[in-house]
């Protein structure tokens, strides 16, 4: 349906991109700008600037050809499995991106019936991941991803996970001592990253700020070869200030 514009119309912007966004959903390999005011009618100073908003909020996307595409935004707005793909996608971009400004493999964890699992990361031959050498499932109390979700159980959900999860050893650097790592979890500020110096793997070091989407109990995380310690501090920084556009992902 062409649209006549009216400036001074209520809304008439929001008209304008619905009817932008569902003459490109019509359009699954591609629609030029040429097309789009063809059939909307816009004229082409204002399909300009529209185009632009909705590509960088992500509705839309312009493919090699120059032409339009759906872009994840608006996918995200759907349901089902299409949305959930989409979901991971949006998300595996953005901690791509944080991998490259922290230069660091990063990863998302998430405490799920009752066990810590590592859900989406991003590596890279500059940012290796960390060497699982014990299943993380069974390494809370020693790894940052670990520690950082167990702050976020009470004390009940804490015995509950070490009943079925044994402290152990992993490294010299390693508390196994129960009461005396909850009284670390318990002073762990909220606001301060959690840090692992080697108690997961000798040669690792790793720092974790929480997620909180909701009732979840998550986190995000990063890891870095020892000979890179000295980055630790302001990398787990720079993850606690980027965080919050992963919530966002998250909650969407």
């Amino acid at each position: 349906m062409a649209l006549k514009p009216e400036p001074t119309a209520p809304f008439h912007s929001v008209q304008y991109a619905f009817r932008v966004l569902e003459t490109i959903s019509k359009h699954a390999g591609g629609v030029t700008d040429v097309q789009i005011a063809r059939e909307t009618g816009l004229p082409t100073a204002h399909l300009a600037s529209l185009l632009l908003m909705l590509r960088c909020e992500g509705y839309v996307e312009q493919v090699t050809d120059g032409a339009y595409v759906i872009g994840d935004s608006t996918v995200l707005l759907g349901s089902g499995v299409v949305r959930q793909q989409a979901l991971e996608a949006k998300l595996q971009s953005t901690l791509t991106e944080l991998r490259d400004s922290v230069g660091a493999a990063v990863y998302i964890s998430r405490y799920i019936d009752g066990e810590v699992k590592i859900t989406q990361y991003a590596d890279g031959p500059r940012a290796p991941k960390v060497n699982e050498w014990v299943d993380f499932r069974s390494a809370a109390h020693a790894s940052a991803v670990g520690k950082c979700l167990l702050t976020q159980l009470d004390q009940n959900g804490r015995r509950d996970h070490l009943s079925r999860h044994r402290i152990a050893r992993l490294t010299s650097r390693t508390i196994t001592n129960e009461r005396v790592l909850f009284s670390k979890l318990d002073s762990q500020p909220a606001t301060v990253p959690v840090l692992d110096l080697q108690e997961y793997a000798v040669g690792t070091v790793c720092a974790a700020v929480p997620l909180t989407a909701g009732a979840a109990v998550g986190c995000l995380a990063l890891s870095l070869p020892i000979e890179h310690a000295h980055r630790l501090r302001s990398a787990a920084d720079t993850l606690n200030r980027r965080a919050a556009p992963v919530v966002l992902s998250l909650a969407i």
